[in-house]
């Protein structure tokens, strides 16, 4: 029955919401996303427009995500059997949720670029770029520890499966090798992405898990630090 009540109306909407948490992996997500927004703009002390733009982005999504799940569990009711515009229902709803989230991540990026950008961009300057050879010298190092490691795991194939991701590992090791000899922030933002992209692929495709695509991963940029520092010091 409708509720009558403000209080009770207002309890059906907390239930709808902890559902949705309790439900769906990315909702999920969200929270925990925005838990991490909350405690950076607090640390940054971004102005009071800018939270405000923060907040209204992040509302926006976990109400794309609402919506979302009220779609799903209305065409499930509706059509418990496969139909193809269910499907294109689900599709369009979930399309509304990524179309929310890529604005929250434009609004995110225009206003806390301005405070994180020159914060790193000053650590990578301490840092320095490092020599070439050390930069090839370091790709090859991650390629043999690889190697080495997919042969004493026994496990998979050369290019598929194995302990750990080759393609994580060589590509975080590019995206590392990306950041250092370049030492801008855009640039070195662009190349962990596309890093990222390669190892979600590998979990897309079934080829790896997550523990050994973030092993993979680990042991690029580890390796890749490890050899350049070896340079300066030697060097």
């Amino acid at each position: 029955m409708k509720p009558v009540r403000f209080i009770d109306s207002l309890n059906c909407a907390i239930e709808g919401i902890i559902y949705t948490a309790r439900t769906q992996k990315q909702m999920r997500h969200h929270f925990l996303a925005a838990l991490v927004l909350l405690l950076t703009v607090l640390f940054l002390r971004v102005s009071a427009l800018e939270f405000a733009l923060l907040t209204v982005s992040v509302c926006f999504v976990l109400f794309a995500e609402l919506l979302n799940t009220a779609v799903e569990a209305l065409v499930d009711m509706v059509s418990p059997e496969y139909h193809p515009l269910a499907r294109i229902a689900k599709d369009v709803a979930a399309g509304a949720v990524l179309m929310a989230a890529i604005g929250a991540a434009v609004m995110g990026y225009l206003i806390l670029s301005k405070y994180i950008f020159p914060v790193y961009k000053e650590s990578l300057d301490m840092i320095g770029a490092p020599q070439e050879t050390g930069t090839v010298v370091a790709l090859l190092a991650v390629v043999i520890v690889v190697v080495i490691l997919k042969a004493l795991s026994h496990k998979g194939t050369p290019l598929e499966g194995g302990g750990q991701s080759g393609h994580a590992a060589v590509a975080f090791a590019i995206a590392t090798l990306v950041t250092l000899n370049t030492l801008d922030p855009l640039t070195s933002l662009l190349a962990i992405t596309l890093a990222v992209m390669v190892s979600h692929s590998r979990l897309l495709l079934h080829i790896h898990s997550t523990r050994e695509v973030v092993l993979g991963a680990m042991i690029g940029i580890a390796v890749t630090s490890a050899v350049l520092l070896l340079f300066r010091v030697m060097g």
